[in-house]
């Protein structure tokens, strides 16, 4: 009797835990979403797209802080963030990492976001701006909310950039069911976030870009600036669409909020 009870409870067991890892059986047999199709036949990714999470404050892991103003309290708190870069940390050469620490010190008065300017690649992609996408056979345009920042991914035609910019140099294809984007071109002005994370003239990024449900998109950057960093290195993040029945950009020309930053000092002063 006791052997029979041994078997039946065993058996019992067997059948439980075969309940329990068929659902994770099925999902891993699920075959990957598969986006609608644009009249040439590729994936669609048209859409209002925004990243949900913390990495334009810092790419890395970070803990919640407090505001880098001291007059503005709670308001401009830095929020805590889990990180976007595979591996935890860049892997920075020494004499960068030093800059890179400077740049964090003296944040408040280097990072370009402060001042306007356009944002680069890939910060581009998860400032806290909705961005849209257009595509057509021979282009894809990335336009962002935040100072109009526009890009275009040339799908044919590929070339070297002409000169380097904030933005780069884009050119794109396709590889199955991914926008793959190389750009090229930078200068070396932009940063990565307001960490003081940076980069040089020398960077490389490719980034790949797949549908992975019909309200999100998985992002991919893998980073390569031999004069600053040890290897390449990769970020990656979920994109989320906006839904709203009249979600659109709207106009975020920041140029206007920063003239008297700028440009203050050479207002004339009145005669007294």
């Amino acid at each position: 009797m006791r052997t029979r009870f041994m078997v039946v409870r065993l058996l019992k067991g067997i059948v439980l835990t075969g309940l329990l890892l068929a659902p994770a059986m099925v999902a891993a047999q699920a075959p990957a979403y598969r986006a609608p199709r644009t009249p040439d036949g590729k994936p669609n990714l048209n859409g209002l797209w925004q990243a949900m999470n913390t990495a334009n404050w810092d790419v890395e892991a970070h803990s919640a802080g407090p505001s880098l103003v001291r007059e503005l309290g709670a308001i401009a708190a830095v929020p805590a963030g889990l990180g976007v870069v595979e591996g935890g940390e860049i892997p920075y050469r020494p004499e960068a990492l030093k800059k890179r620490n400077e740049n964090r010190a003296n944040r408040v008065k280097l990072d370009p976001e402060i001042k306007c300017y356009q944002p680069g690649v890939p910060r581009a992609t998860y400032m806290p701006f909705p961005f849209q996408i257009i595509q057509s056979q021979k282009h894809v345009m990335i336009a962002h909310e935040y100072a109009g920042a526009v890009r275009t991914i040339y799908m044919e035609n590929h070339t070297q950039a002409p000169a380097d910019s904030w933005m780069g140099w884009s050119n794109g294809h396709w590889e199955g069911e991914t926008l793959v984007i190389d750009t090229t071109g930078f200068n070396d002005l932009s940063w990565f976030d307001r960490a003081g994370n940076f980069h040089s003239d020398q960077l490389h990024v490719v980034e790949r870009i797949t549908a992975r449900s019909p309200e999100t998109l998985r992002y991919e950057a893998t980073i390569e600036d031999p004069q600053t960093f040890t290897r390449p290195w990769k970020i990656s993040m979920p994109l989320y669409r906006h839904v709203e029945p009249d979600a659109r950009l709207l106009e975020f020309r920041c140029v206007e909020f920063v003239e008297d930053l700028i440009y203050g000092h050479l207002r004339k002063q009145p005669k007294e």
